[in-house]
C-alpha cells in the first residue's frame, strides 16, 4: 500500500537521495524544479538526503550539505528521487544507499532515478519486471547487472508504474517537469520551465545522436552491410527476415547482433532511421507529410507520426514548425 500524496501540513515531501560521488546536476536539476514550483504554488517540502546524514561529496568536487538520514526520513514521501554517481556505483556505495531506499519505499507515492541511480532502483530490487532507462552509456551494463529489468536505451525517461527513471544528467529537469505536470498539470509545469529556459517535453530522445553513429567502426561486416543498407535506403523493406537474408544469418543472430553492438532491436534501429531521413526532409523541403511518410519507408502518415511521438517525442507536423529551416520562431 502505498503513502498518501500529502503529510499533514498538506505539502507533498519530495527527498532527492544521494551519496557521495553524487552528479551534482543530477541532484540540483530535480531539486531547482521543484523548488521553484514550490514557489510559483506547488505543494512542495524538498529535501536532500543520504544514507547516513552526513554530507555528499560529489563527483565535481563540490560537498553538498543534507537535511537528513533516509533512515530519519519519517512520515508520507510523495516523491522519493535518486541521484546518480560517477562511475557507475559498485558495493561501497551501491548497497548502502539501496538498502536505505528499500526501506523508505513502502511509504513513497513515487519512486525515481535519475542517470545511474537506476543502479540503485535495480540493486534495490525495484525494477524487476519493469521498464527503465538510465545513461546511454550504461544501458548494456544496467541490463548484463539486472536480467531482470527490461533496460530503454533510448528516451529521456521511461514511466512503468509509480516508477521513473531518466536517463544522464539533465534527463532529470525532464524527469522533474514531468513530474510536476502529473501533479499540478500543464500550466504550472509549463510556467517552471520557462523560467529554466528549457523545454517541457524536450524533442529527441535521450542520445541527442544520430543512432547511425552508434555502431562500432569494426562491428562484423555482415551487420555493417545491412546498417548501411537501411540508411541508403530507408523506405525499402527492411523486415527482420529481409535484413537477415541479406547479412546471410538467421533472424535470431542477427537480433543478437543489434543488441551486441547498438543496444537497440533491429526494428527499432529501422524505426529510428527512418525517423531521422524524415526529419532532415520535413527540416529541409516543403514536401508534404503524406510524401515524406512515403519516402522514408511508412506504411502510412499515421506510422510515422506514432513514430515520430515514439522517438522524439512530437508529431512529425510540430516537428516541422519548429525545426523547418527559415521558419520563424516564437
Amino acid at each position: 500500500m502505498r503513502a498518501s500524496p500529502s503529510r499533514a501540513d498538506g505539502s507533498r515531501d519530495v527527498v532527492i537521495a544521494a551519496a557521495d560521488g553524487a552528479v551534482l546536476l543530477d541532484v540540483a536539476g530535480p531539486l531547482q524544479v521543484f523548488a521553484l514550483a514550490a514557489k510559483c504554488g506547488g505543494d512542495y517540502r524538498v529535501r536532500l538526503a543520504s544514507p547516513d546524514g552526513h554530507p555528499v561529496h560529489t563527483r565535481e568536487g563540490v560537498r553538498l550539505g543534507v537535511d537528513t538520514s533516509l533512515d530519519a526520513v519519517t512520515g508520507p514521501v510523495h516523491i522519493l528521487l535518486v541521484a546518480g554517481c560517477d562511475p557507475a556505483p559498485t558495493g561501497t556505495t551501491l548497497v548502502p544507499l539501496a538498502q536505505a531506499v528499500r526501506r523508505v519505499r513502502d511509504r513513497c507515492t513515487v519512486v525515481a532515478s535519475v542517470c545511474i541511480g537506476a543502479f540503485v532502483l535495480a540493486e534495490a530490487g525495484l525494477l524487476d519486471g519493469r521498464r527503465a532507462t538510465t545513461h546511454w552509456a550504461f544501458c548494456r551494463e544496467l541490463a548484463d547487472r539486472y536480467p531482470q529489468v527490461t533496460v530503454e536505451s533510448d528516451g529521456m525517461y521511461v514511466h512503468d508504474g509509480d516508477v521513473y527513471t531518466a536517463a544522464g544528467v539533465t534527463a532529470g529537469i525532464d524527469l522533474a517537469l514531468a513530474l510536476l505536470e502529473r501533479d499540478h498539470g500543464g500550466a504550472l509545469a509549463r510556467q517552471v520551465a520557462q523560467w529554466l529556459v528549457v523545454f517541457l517535453q524536450r524533442p529527441a530522445g535521450q542520445s541527442q545522436r544520430s543512432v547511425r553513429g552508434r555502431a562500432r567502426p569494426s562491428c562484423q561486416p555482415a551487420l555493417r552491410a545491412v546498417l548501411d543498407a537501411v540508411v541508403e535506403q530507408p523506405h525499402a523493406d527492411h523486415s527482420l527476415e529481409a535484413m537477415a537474408a541479406r547479412a546471410a544469418v538467421s533472424p535470431r543472430h542477427l537480433s543478437r547482433l543489434f543488441i551486441e553492438v547498438l543496444g537497440t532491436t533491429p526494428g527499432q534501429y529501422v524505426q529510428q532511421i527512418r525517423v531521422e531521413a524524415a526529419q532532415q526532409l520535413l527540416e529541409g523541403g516543403d514536401d508534404t507529410v503524406e510524401v515524406v511518410a512515403k519516402q522514408c519507408g511508412f506504411r502510412s502518415v499515421e506510422t510515422m507520426r506514432q513514430a515520430f511521438h515514439r522517438v522524439i517525442g512530437m508529431a512529425p507536423t510540430t516537428y516541422r514548425h519548429q525545426f523547418q529551416k527559415g521558419a520563424p520562431h516564437a
